[in-house]
């Protein structure tokens, strides 16, 4: 195999048909000015014309999939590998990845948490275990004599497919009918089934009345129920269409608490077997604020019900017969209405009313129940097709607040009552990554406990080491990855394919020192050099200093940028581009060039100042900002200062200006805003 990658005749953007012979399985740095061709040479050609080949290898099946990749502009390139770019970019915003999916450590904590966790009961926080026969007849006794109950045993959960073949063997079996997403459904009829979505299938093993009489016949249903369903059983209350799961694996003996075997999944927030049924997941719910809606200043008839203003509408005459049933007034401010009225405005009225319309054309009466203010804009939000209305509710009417149901912790009772050294997974996921590889290291297992989750074990303390060694030890798995700043995102994806172990593999990065503190740089560098160590060859774009001295190879772009650059200034070890008298980056190596201090500093023309900021890890701060002058926030990576700055002081300054609907959260008061004309964000968010 060549021991170097030749680039010959390199034309992309400002390159000016550069030929550069770049050595393999070394850490290559290629810097230069601002606009000199660094990027166009790492990115739009060698990662280019990698990606094209490789996508060229591929069968013409494959292909048509991925679409043309256009050929950069270059005569040839030699000995290129198999190339992959972590680039400069966010994660992106979606609100179910984490830092611990995208780094698939959760992934393997579902299943740790599914093999070696100890279930609790929710309800009597003592550990569960599993269920005879006789408890499970004993707990359908109690209930009331004569109740109709059909007894399921189910045989498919939340899985996809049209299960035409196992409906067929069910009848040969004998039985007659089966439960399929919650609709009993004879097999005598043809059951089609969408093969695309998820169903759950349960055979109807007995329709019964429950009671001391049909006691036998109840435990022998209930045997056959537990041996079909594989140790799970339903028991379906058919007038109220209650269920309620026993298991001969896991159950509690004080509350009759019942919970079906540890999979995977009960621990997944993508998926409904485990997410909160109240957040589907999320971890916050978007909700009407009863605030937003009401003026209580005002009385109805001044406009009081933000959204029924509108006298001539269907809806106020709604409320005009709410009026006369309670006997109030329309006249009267809100704030000075009784409390059971107030309730009744906001979240309806169960009783019967009698409504009177008159509208141009015209005229009726008749009964109804009043829906209220806030269960009407919900059901409006949910069920309208227009997209305009959805964000005018959600702007004016709505915000959004941690889950009452988990508290924000996305997942149901049950899966947050399987522990492990007492925490649940998501007591895991809060640690810092620092705090959670410690849990990790130090944790205590039984022999048995200790063979199944050696493999596992070692997964996750390799993959949370990477990312204390690229300098992430402060994040923690819970953190959303869209808050993550570009650097953050760009070592996470480092430390992934560190773990990943490729060899013979080409990496090519953009600028991963952005966002650390020189504290952590050798960390970074540390990472890429047993990137480099395992076999490949590291390119990286860079204008560290530390970066470009532990180099193997520099390629020094320029002299100027833009027309003035495209041209390799110097290539070769340090001390060859130290030597070089042409290198703008060599000169500033030297100190020979420097950027000037300002002995003068500005005088400032006011003070903003923000009070008790407590935005994730920021413990009740004041600060004061001086305007007019150019102000630097600086601190070791985590300490808090995108916390201060993007998602405490921007979203106040912008709340307070452009009169915004909701206030933020995560401080106290922000002083002297109105000094302030415009608040514009530039972030690392890539242009286009």
């Amino acid at each position: 195999m060549t021991k170097y990658i030749v680039i010959n005749g390199a034309r992309e953007h400002n390159l000016k048909n550069i030929n550069l012979k770049i050595p393999r399985d070394k850490l290559v740095v290629i810097t230069g000015v601002s606009g000199s061709g660094k990027s166009s040479l790492a990115f739009d050609t060698i990662y280019a014309e990698g990606q094209r080949r490789y996508v060229e290898s591929l069968s013409a099946y494959a292909r048509q999939f991925l679409g043309q990749m256009q050929k950069p502009d270059v005569d040839s390139i030699e000995g290129l590998s198999p190339a992959i770019a972590i680039e400069q970019r966010s994660a992106g915003a979606n609100p179910r990845s984490t830092v611990g999916t995208i780094t698939e450590i959760y992934d393997y904590l579902r299943l740790l948490y599914a093999r070696i966790g100890i279930p609790h009961c929710p309800n009597c926080k003592i550990p569960i275990k599993s269920q005879t026969v006789q408890q499970i007849v004993d707990r359908i006794l109690k209930i009331p004599e004569k109740t109709k109950i059909m007894i399921l045993a189910p045989v498919v959960r939340g899985r996809k497919g049209e299960y035409n073949k196992l409906f067929e063997n069910i009848k040969k079996e004998g039985f007659l009918r089966v439960r399929v997403d919650g609709e009993v459904k004879s097999l005598d009829e043809k059951i089609i089934l969408d093969k695309n979505k998820k169903h759950s299938i349960e055979i109807v093993i007995d329709r019964i009345e429950t009671g001391n009489i049909n006691k036998k016949r109840i435990t022998e249903s209930v045997e056959l129920a537990l041996k079909i369903g594989e140790g799970i059983i339903i028991i379906n209350q058919i007038k109220d269409n209650q269920d309620m799961l026993f298991s001969d694996k896991l159950s509690c003996p004080n509350c009759d608490f019942s919970m079906a075997k540890l999979e995977p999944r009960i621990f997944s927030f993508n998926n409904p077997y485990g997410a909160c049924p109240v957040c589907t997941g999320l971890g916050s719910r978007v909700e009407v604020d009863p605030k937003l809606v009401v003026d209580e200043e005002l009385s109805i008839n001044e406009g009081a019900l933000k959204p029924w203003t509108n006298q001539e509408s269907y809806y106020w005459h709604l409320v005009t017969g709410l009026a006369k049933h309670m006997n109030f007034s329309l006249g009267t401010p809100f704030k000075k209405l009784p409390a059971n009225v107030k309730n009744a405005l906001l979240y309806g009225l169960s009783e019967d009313i009698k409504f009177h319309y008159k509208g141009f054309a015209s005229e009726w009466k008749h009964y109804g129940q009043f829906e209220g203010l806030i269960p009407f804009l919900e059901r409006r939000y949910k069920e309208t097709e227009t997209e305009r209305i959805r964000e005018e509710i959600f702007e004016k009417y709505m915000e959004e607040k941690e889950c009452s149901a988990c508290n924000g912790k996305r997942l149901k009772p049950e899966s947050l009552s399987v522990l492990i050294e007492k925490k649940s997974i998501i007591d895991i996921t809060e640690m810092s990554i620092e705090n959670c590889y410690e849990f990790f290291n130090n944790l205590k297992l039984s022999e048995k406990e200790e063979i199944i989750a050696r493999q596992i074990l070692k997964e996750i303390k390799g993959r949370l080491q990477f990312l204390i060694n690229v300098g992430l030890s402060y994040l923690t798995l819970d953190r959303k990855a869209g808050t993550l700043s570009g650097g953050e995102f760009q070592r996470i994806h480092l430390a992934t394919q560190i773990g990943v172990g490729l060899v013979g593999v080409l990496y090519i990065l953009d600028e991963p020192s952005i966002g650390l503190h020189q504290r952590d740089n050798q960390k970074l560098l540390n990472t890429l050099k047993t990137l480099r160590d395992l076999g490949n060859t590291v390119i990286v774009v860079e204008h560290d200093e530390e970066t470009i001295l532990n180099a193997d190879y520099i390629v020094d772009m320029g002299p100027g940028p833009g027309v003035h650059g495209g041209e390799v200034v110097v290539a070769g070890d340090i001390n060859q581009l130290i030597k070089s008298k042409n290198s703008i980056t060599a000169k500033y190596l030297l100190n020979k060039e420097k950027i000037k201090i300002k002995t003068k500093r500005r005088q400032f023309s006011g003070v903003l100042e923000i009070t008790g900021v407590n935005k994730n890890n920021l413990k009740n701060l004041n600060v004061k900002f001086p305007l007019g002058a150019f102000i630097c926030i600086t601190g070791v990576s985590g300490s808090g200062k995108s916390s201060l700055i993007a998602e405490t002081l921007y979203p106040a300054l912008t709340y307070e200006v452009y009169r915004g609907i909701h206030k933020p959260s995560g401080y106290k008061e922000l002083k002297n805003w109105n000094l302030i004309d415009k608040v514009i964000e530039i972030d690392q968010s890539p242009i286009g």
